[in-house]
């Protein structure tokens, strides 16, 4: 049985190591005993952790120079969802601004450390989360698919204290467009594969906060429970969400068995 770090998986190149099955054949006891869902993709901002008003005071800050003020309202209604490349794209568009890639790789560069200072001293998690991974994590393989940063994600998932239970990580290095979409999924689900085999897409739990980011699990073919966390819970079922739960925490064993049977028709 792997002891490492993230257990019997390796990113790097999406290869499994022999002796993952045997990891597979107990998770297979756990999903007899009734866990449906054989592997998850998690988004992170809005679901794992509470770090929007973080992200936004970090954008501000960096904006700032260039003469740019930006809104809570604005940001919540027209920016949430973006990665940071997507957000400060539309930002400077609608600001009537030109829009150059150096200019917003400069963005983003400027925006990392002030976010990583806020976040260091005050990043808050939602309540369950924790939890949650950790009975994921017992029947499947899980991945975080994410337009944050990978150093902003490492810190959370840090502060969690889930980094082991996470076997991979998409961030918005990993991916050329950010959601609404699927790139970003179809990258993690290609990982599952490598892991649970060719059919684990269709057994497969997306847990998502955002419009963008259920319509981007829906563009790739899976199954999404949207949190919440960050819009109203008929926005997110009108923008295609399996399920919708006021609270990650409110996810439990109920929850999510009776939201494989209705997808899957089983039974």
């Amino acid at each position: 049985m792997c002891s490492e770090a993230g257990g019997c998986r390796r990113a790097a190149g999406f290869k499994s190591r022999p002796g993952c099955r045997d990891a597979r054949d107990a998770r297979a006891v756990v999903l007899s005993a009734g866990a449906v869902f054989r592997a998850a993709l998690l988004d992170y901002n809005g679901v794992l952790v509470d770090d929007e008003l973080v992200h936004l005071a970090a954008f501000q800050e960096a904006l700032r120079p260039l003469g740019l003020e930006l809104s809570e309202a604005d940001y919540w209604q027209r920016y949430l969802g973006f990665d940071d490349d997507g957000a400060f794209r539309a930002i400077l568009k609608d600001a009537q601004r030109s829009v150059t890639d150096e200019l917003v790789r400069e963005l983003i560069e400027a925006k990392r450390p002030l976010y990583l200072e806020r976040a260091r001293a005050d990043l808050k998690v939602f309540p369950g989360a924790a939890a949650l991974v950790r009975t994921l994590h017992a029947a499947g393989p899980l991945a975080v698919v994410s337009g944050a940063l990978r150093d902003e994600i490492e810190l959370g998932l840090s502060v969690l204290g889930v980094r082991q239970q996470i076997g991979h990580i998409v961030a918005a290095e990993d991916s050329r467009a950010s959601k609404p979409d699927p790139e970003g999924y179809l990258i993690g689900l290609r990982w599952l594969e490598t892991e649970g085999g060719e059919e684990v897409g269709r057994h497969t739990l997306v847990i998502e906060d955002s419009l963008s980011g259920v319509e981007a699990a829906k563009a790739a073919g899976l199954t999404c429970l949207a949190v919440g966390h960050s819009y109203p819970l008929e926005e997110l079922a009108r923008a295609g969400a399996d399920e919708t739960v006021d609270r990650i925490a409110h996810v439990d064993r109920e929850v999510l068995e009776n939201l494989y049977r209705r997808t899957h028709d089983a039974g």
